[in-house]
């Protein structure tokens, strides 16, 4: 910090002098220009976008909904340059589409061109790419389906592109299907060669690529768990493969990660939104997460900004960030202390964009009577992160699932070694748009999808099992015992990409902890073929496969007389 010395002298006599008499602009004066000689902000201008504050939920979807939940018009967005370290700069307007939504931007580590969603021609939300460098419109990525809408795209590393859609055609089932959920897919860089990469039960949220070149990314999911509380942080490779639990599996709080993005230079940090579920939309408070610390409800935490030197308790309500103050929306991290974000200090402050830091320092750069400012961004090259390379075979339907030790972990813990004898394996058929409802589960936050029984496969002595599974498939399971009860339930679900193999160590292990160090049984085997569960895999159905048991053999005697 080359000029450090001299504020913090500065600052010690103002320390001295505020015994003489009332030093608070000239303590303001230093506050600003010494955090803004921050040797971090090593650039000049901001990319960021202007948004009418009168624009519909302020271009801001609830928490069970996406893009396309929004309404596509009313908006007086534009996408826009901003010198911030120029007393009284304007935002200068690089893009203004007109009535429309401007938002999701990523930009290019070269810092030329960047990606944004905004509603096509056809009415549908689509991807397009600016050209930075003077480019007189933007380049639509998406939208070769009428009925299809496309958003929330990143670049990655290897030059190709993720993004959100929503052509699995799938709803959220609680409110019966009228939100549309968009998984992650991939495109090369012109929009060509689309894949699905995610096959999930709800919403995929901001993808971004972590420093170590894999995606990290929120996948909401509640199959046979609270709804309200299950939005997790999942990273996988561009390919789709390797994906896992990064923040939030098992845990109830915090409900909600948005805007999440790695902390520059560090190996595991990231900071992130938290929030709600039936709470204000997306936004909510500012924490700052290592996973090296654990991964589990409050474990992770550093620190909640602000909030120096005060712990973070693991608070589980449904409105987790409801009266909590200041609101904060797309952190962006310039090390693991200081961060560019959008903030709303107050319930009647404006939104804008503010430079905050672990010490409880809340510097005001830019805000506009009338507009909100949001997703400030750097404008500056950065080091573009390491490309992974493909490990998707896309002539293979099929993956492969290795399981070290099933009683690894808390799933089976006091189950005695030898119980398990083998796994059932099913999979999810979810609910499709305008389907689904609060009537159709079983219990409280019961099972709202149909479970189709794919079968059983063994588990050999030692708690070990290998097997092959059908890829692009989420998959669950139900370890049973000798009499084919089921003793857990994956409260979850695992998606293989083509002639990818999945690992895993236990049943609920926690993923900080280490796998037996031992060779496994089921590696000195075959691979284990599913065997089928009484005919084609179908939906579980009570009427259809368990009353005629019932009528065979106990109304006959048990008939009422």
């Amino acid at each position: 910090y080359p000029e450090g010395g001299r504020y913090l002298a500065r600052l010690g006599e103002m320390e001295k002098a505020a015994t003489r008499g009332d030093i608070r602009e000239q303590f303001l004066a230093l506050q600003h220009e010494a955090l803004l000689g921050n040797p971090l902000l090593d650039f000049d201008q901001l990319l960021l976008v202007k948004r009418s504050a009168k624009s519909p939920a302020l271009g801001l979807p609830r928490n069970w909904e996406s893009n396309c939940s929004l309404p596509g018009k009313g908006y007086d967005d534009a996408l826009c340059l901003l010198s911030f370290k120029e007393k009284g700069a304007e935002p200068q307007t690089l893009f203004q589409p007109g009535g429309k939504f401007v938002g999701d931007v990523d930009l290019h580590w070269d810092s030329d061109r960047a990606l944004f969603s905004m509603p096509g021609p056809n009415g549908r939300w689509q991807v397009f790419e600016l050209n930075l460098q003077g480019a007189p419109s933007p380049r639509q990525l998406t939208g070769e389906q009428p009925d299809v809408d496309s958003y929330d795209a990143c670049y990655l590393p290897n030059g190709r592109i993720t993004f959100t859609s929503t052509a699995s055609f799938v709803g959220v089932p609680c409110v019966n299907g009228s939100a549309h959920v968009a998984n992650l897919y991939l495109m090369d860089a012109d929009g060509g060669n689309i894949r699905q990469l995610c096959f999930d039960q709800e919403h995929n949220w901001c993808p971004t690529v972590m420093n170590d070149g894999r995606v990290l990314y929120a996948r909401w999911e509640y199959a046979d768990t609270p709804h309200s509380n299950s939005r997790l942080l999942f990273t996988m490779n561009p390919d789709g493969t390797n994906q896992s639990a990064y923040l939030g599996s098992g845990s109830f709080w915090p409900n909600s990660f948005f805007y999440a993005r790695p902390v520059p230079n560090h190996p595991t940090m990231i900071v992130s939104v938290i929030g709600g579920h039936h709470d204000h939309p997306r936004m909510g408070e500012l924490v700052l997460f290592d996973p090296q610390k654990g991964r589990h409800e409050g474990e992770p935490v550093v620190q909640r900004i602000p909030g120096f030197g005060k712990k973070v308790d693991p608070l589980i309500r449904d409105g987790l960030t409801m009266n909590s103050w200041p609101k904060f929306l797309h952190p962006w991290p310039l090390s693991e202390k200081y961060f560019l974000v959008a903030c709303k200090p107050g319930p009647r402050s404006r939104w804008g964009i503010y430079l905050t830091d672990v010490f409880d320092n809340l510097l005001l750069l830019k805000e506009l009577p009338e507009f909100a400012l949001l997703e400030p961004i750097p404008l500056r090259k950065s080091r573009r992160p390491p490309v992974i390379p493909d490990r998707v075979d896309p002539v293979r339907t099929d993956a492969l699932v290795v399981l070290q030790d099933i009683y690894s972990g808390e799933g089976l813990r006091g189950v005695p070694r030898g119980t398990v004898k083998s796994l059932r394996l099913f999979t999810y058929h979810y609910a499709y748009q305008g389907m689904g409802g609060l009537l159709g589960v079983v219990g409280m936050d019961g099972p709202w999808d149909i479970k189709r029984v794919l079968g059983t496969v063994p588990v050999e002595a030692d708690g070990s099992a290998r097997f092959q599974v059908p890829a692009n498939t989420p998959i669950s399971i139900q370890p049973l015992d000798a009499e084919g009860k089921a003793l857990q339930l994956m409260r979850s679900w695992m998606t293989a990409m083509p002639g990818e193999t999945v690992q895993c160590t236990g049943c609920h292990d926690r993923q900080n902890s280490t796998p037996p160090a031992r060779e496994s049984y089921a590696l000195t085997r075959e691979v284990s073929k599913i065997t089928p569960w009484h005919g084609p895999v179908r939906g579980f159905s009570y009427p259809r496969d368990v009353q005629p048991v019932i009528d065979r053999h106990c109304v006959s005697c048990h008939d009422g007389q």
